[in-house]
């Protein structure tokens, strides 16, 4: 089933003490923690129980090499990283730092998770008008429609369906246009090639608990150097400012760089195991991982198929992702969820679906047992 000629599984799957348990198909949800993530957390909390804050610059430099790391991922440079709890902080950075006039425009989507749709749809109290598409909509729609919007707000992945978007495609598009381009990437970052350059993303946010293999609350904020004095940061604490380190200082110069948005101490425990994570991903190598997430999806896509399951939307190499959803007549999703999980098997119940999600170090024995259980 694809996987002659795929080691990677292979060389990895040790770091995954997961597999020990369970097979784990909801990567789209909350991930486990890959090894070099638990192993780097396990660390900070060792030193942290015998030394306090005596090797507070270590911990320093653990958010400055998540910068780094993070924007090696991504093409961007790491003074355009800012380190937050979620997504949704990222999100609300740029709903909220933006100087809405009445009148502006925003072309946002109907399938959105709601993380990436309420925050646009309160600017509607505040006299911006909300274009709301589809995600099946042609580009000659968004084409169209970006002609005088200010903001293009857009998952990656789609979180229930699992469609990929053309990053690149629609970032031409708002770049053309002159529209500020938003990406929730938290479905797709570090499975599917992001370059927020060739894309011309401005700004974009993700956390790092699902495909990234992080712990929960720490996540990553991207925004263009040259779109950082547009938004401002309207969370504000006292490590916003660019004398933060002098308490006595009053100067509230912001900083040069995207940490301008970070308000106050830092999750660093979860720096620790996200920034591990990251690096780890890194190593293995986003494009390896994606062609392997493709691989396990397709299996999933024709196994589910062949047993008279309906797949959400139109699957093809340039529009799927990791996330499989399918339902079946008769069959209760939530109930055969539960099932599933009794046998060892982590899937989710989305909107009368099941939603499935492996990951690259997911085994051919993996989807056959969780193939066979399907009834």
């Amino acid at each position: 089933m694809g996987y002659e000629n795929d080691a990677l599984w292979r060389t990895h799957r040790h770091q995954f003490p997961v597999t020990g348990n369970l097979i784990y198909l909801n990567h789209a949800a909350v991930a486990p923690l890959a090894k070099p993530a638990a192993d780097a957390m396990s660390w900070w909390i060792d030193d942290a129980l015998r030394f306090g804050s005596n090797h507070y610059a270590t911990w320093l430099d653990a958010y400055e090499q998540l910068r780094v790391s993070t924007a090696s991922m991504i093409g961007a440079h790491h003074d355009e990283i800012a380190i937050v709890k979620n997504t949704s902080e990222g999100i609300a950075f740029v709903a909220n730092g933006l100087d809405w006039k009445p009148g502006d425009r925003v072309i946002a989507f109907r399938e959105e998770f709601p993380a990436n749709y309420y925050p646009w749809q309160r600017l509607e109290a505040r006299g911006v008008v909300v274009e709301w598409l589809s995600i099946d909509d042609p580009l000659e729609k968004l084409d169209k429609a970006c002609k005088g919007a200010r903001l293009l707000a857009i998952s990656f992945v789609n979180y229930l369906s699992g469609r990929r978007m053309d990053l690149n495609a629609i970032g031409e598009i708002c770049h053309r246009h002159g529209t500020f381009f938003f990406v929730d990437a938290i479905q797709g970052m570090g499975v599917y090639t992001i370059d927020v350059e060739k894309a011309h993303i401005d700004a974009l946010s993700a956390d790092g608990h699902k495909w990234m293999f992080g712990p929960e609350g720490c996540g990553v904020f991207y925004i263009r150097k040259s779109r950082m004095d547009g938004v401002d940061p309207v969370e504000f604490g006292w490590t916003n400012v660019a004398r933060y380190a002098d308490y006595s200082s009053r100067d509230m110069t912001l900083r040069p760089n995207a940490a301008r948005y970070e308000c106050g101490t830092l999750n660093t425990i979860s720096i620790f195991g996200l920034n591990a994570a990251v690096r780890y991903i890194n190593e293995v190598g986003v494009e390896n991982i994606g062609q392997a997430v493709s691989a396990r999806a397709k299996e999933i896509e024709i196994g589910v198929s062949a047993k008279g399951y309906e797949v959400m939307g139109v699957r093809t190499p340039e529009t799927s992702s990791g996330i499989v959803t399918f339902r079946k007549e008769g069959i209760d999703s939530w109930k055969l969820v539960a099932e599933l999980q009794t046998k060892g098997v982590i899937t989710a119940p989305r909107q009368g679906w099941v939603r499935t999600s492996p990951h690259f170090y997911t085994s051919p024995e993996d989807m056959e047992r969780f193939l066979a259980m399907l009834p």
